[in-house]
């Protein structure tokens, strides 16, 4: 490359959280591949190191100690002679401790190494401790501004939350960058990339400086990190995109051509290699590569042999079937139907269709026996009361013994099927169809699993899938919602129409809206106020779900923390 050229590898990579050695192995390979590229330096994400996030793994004194040999075994190779010499310099984001190693101090930090020089490192100043992040529970927050030469050119590091705020980037620029560079693990949610893109936009064009944001990929218990590492020019263009859940490479140029707005001489972005922006993704599209790409890694990651799951022929499972499937491919996923007395016929021909259509192993346990059983030995405690929720209860939980025994036999991990608005509502079954390891649902909306479920069938027939046929039986989708758990049962028995229901929980759960405000946009008081009371009895229930994938702006799980025992009144 000339003197009057730097260019930068975008490293967007899936990590494993508290595999010190794997990080650092795949920093080497990737910093390898990009010096095959001509690149002179290479951005990997935030936390690479640990992975992010690493919660409160950070407090044990043996990951101190690997992050420590890693530095010091990735220093080496890339900045002493004794170095791999083809190595670009790398900058690369780890937990930096200071202190002793009783009550260190922590930093989210960046380090930049390079050959023939000191190493350089940033703390990151910006602390997020909102939604899912508590980063003020484990962090210092650093406070100088960090701007490096490279290549004669002066780069200002950032990380993450560091660009959200306007400060750090004006401090780079006042300290003489020409560049910004961003180290980033940002989480997905529903319209989160154009919002990030804004953002940036705007950074941009308060400091009139290009711009490269990398940002991690992969599923990480709740959290799914969906990459879409850009690069803006300085005027506040898009130079560069990767694609979304996937990892990537991408490389940018960095050149000077003429002075800046300030009278510096000037630096621009051009994207090397061909179709360098990747295209946006439709909302049914972006979440639904979410929920496969966090099945995927959670199931990947933890070496499940693969997934059990039970198929009702209702619209939640099928959709989290089409999900696995998608997710493992066929031959790692196994389903079960357990009709009861109550199970319609068109219930098991439709899982049926759907188990042949996606090829996975399909079997048929009937649980009269098992719930005749049951109330007969409940025959004397139940005598002289009337059937109610709890022999729905128990059929349930019959479904949820036979699915963990074959978990437990075969080493599958359970799927549970419930989506958010069940969820929110308690509309589900402790020990029963909440039985399980991961929950891929968890965190759609009954109204969202219909637009995912017909995403997926339109998906099938412009791929040619399945010979023509849809994933999900379009009966599925069409039939009105039922568990099935007693004669004629359907969901409106007990709940209001979702369309009502999924706008007020919305409102409730990620606008934080009061009954006054909810009321105002049109709805019943008393059909709030019974939602309302049905998700605040509801919350112990939450607490014993399995984890499952975050796509809203808030779900329940790590950024949901209210109290079980309270005494507020709506």
């Amino acid at each position: 490359m000339s003197a009057g050229s730097l260019k930068v590898a975008l490293a967007q990579l899936d990590l494993l959280v508290g595999d010190v050695r794997g990080n650092l192995d795949r920093v080497l390979a990737e910093s390898r591949r990009a010096a095959g590229l001509g690149a002179d330096l290479v951005l990997f994400p935030e936390l690479t190191l640990s992975g992010y996030p690493p919660e409160d793994l950070l407090f044990h004194r043996g990951l101190r100690a690997q992050v420590d040999a890693a530095l010091t075994e990735l220093a080496t190779a890339v900045v002493s002679a004794e170095g791999d010499t083809s190595l670009p310099a790398v900058m690369v984001g780890y937990p930096e401790y200071e202190g002793s190693a009783g009550a260190p101090r922590i930093y989210n930090a960046a380090v930049l190494l390079q050959r023939g020089q000191e190493p350089a490192r940033h703390r990151k100043s910006c602390l997020p401790n909102y939604r899912v992040f508590d980063e003020k529970r484990y962090f210092t927050a650093g406070t100088d501004a960090t701007v490096v030469d490279i290549k004669g050119f002066r780069v200002g590091l950032l990380i993450c939350e560091d660009i959200w705020e306007p400060e750090p980037a004006r401090a780079a620029l006042a300290a003489g960058a020409e560049l910004l560079l961003v180290i980033n693990a940002s989480p997905y949610e529903q319209r989160k990339q154009r919002e990030r893109e804004r953002m940036l936009r705007q950074r941009v064009s308060e400091v009139g400086l290009p711009l490269a944001y990398v940002n991690l990929v992969g599923g990480q218990d709740e959290l799914v990190f969906d990459g879409r590492s850009v690069v803006f020019d300085h005027d506040g263009e898009i130079v560069l995109r990767a694609g979304a859940f996937e990892e990537a490479l991408v490389c940018v140029e960095f050149r000077r051509e003429g002075p800046s707005r300030e009278g510096r001489r000037g630096v621009t972005a051009h994207a090397v290699g061909t179709s360098p922006i990747a295209p946006e993704l439709g909302p049914e599209e972006s979440v639904y590569r979410a929920l496969v790409l966090g099945v995927r890694d959670y199931v990947a990651k933890h070496g499940f042999p693969g997934v059990v799951m039970g198929l009702s022929g209702g619209v939640d499972s099928a959709l989290t079937l089409a999900i696995a499937r998608d997710a493992l491919g066929p031959d790692r996923v196994q389903v079960v139907m357990m009709p009861s007395r109550y199970t319609s016929q068109m219930s098991i021909d439709d899982a049926a269709e759907q188990a042949r259509t996606l090829g996975v192993a399909h079997g048929v346990i009937s649980i009269e026996g098992m719930f005749e059983s049951t109330l007969g030995a409940l025959s004397e405690q139940f005598a002289g009361l009337k059937p109610d929720t709890t022999e729905e209860n128990i059929q349930a939980r019959c479904r949820g013994v036979l699915l963990m025994a074959i978990s437990n036999k075969t080493g599958r991990m359970l799927l549970t099927t419930g989506n958010k608005s069940e969820m929110a509502v308690g509309y589900a079954t402790l020990y029963g169809d909440m039985n399980g390891g991961f929950a891929p649902i968890k965190d759609c909306s009954k109204l969202l699993v219909y637009r995912l479920a017909r995403y997926r069938n339109v998906l099938a027939h412009e791929r040619g899938d399945f010979g023509g046929a849809d994933a999900i039986p379009r009966r599925v989708i069409e039939r009105e919602p039922t568990a099935e758990l007693r004669h004629d049962q359907k969901d409106t028995d007990s709940l209001p129409a979702y369309e009502v229901l999924d706008a007020i929980l919305e409102a409730f759960i990620e606008d934080d809206l009061s009954v006054d405000e909810i009321v105002a946009r049109g709805f019943d008081r008393a059909v709030v106020g019974r939602v309302l009371d049905m998700v605040k009895r509801n919350e112990y229930k939450r607490r014993q779900a399995p984890p499952g994938i975050r796509v809203s702006r808030r779900a329940f799980g790590r950024d949901w923390r209210y109290p079980i025992t309270n005494g507020y009144r709506r």
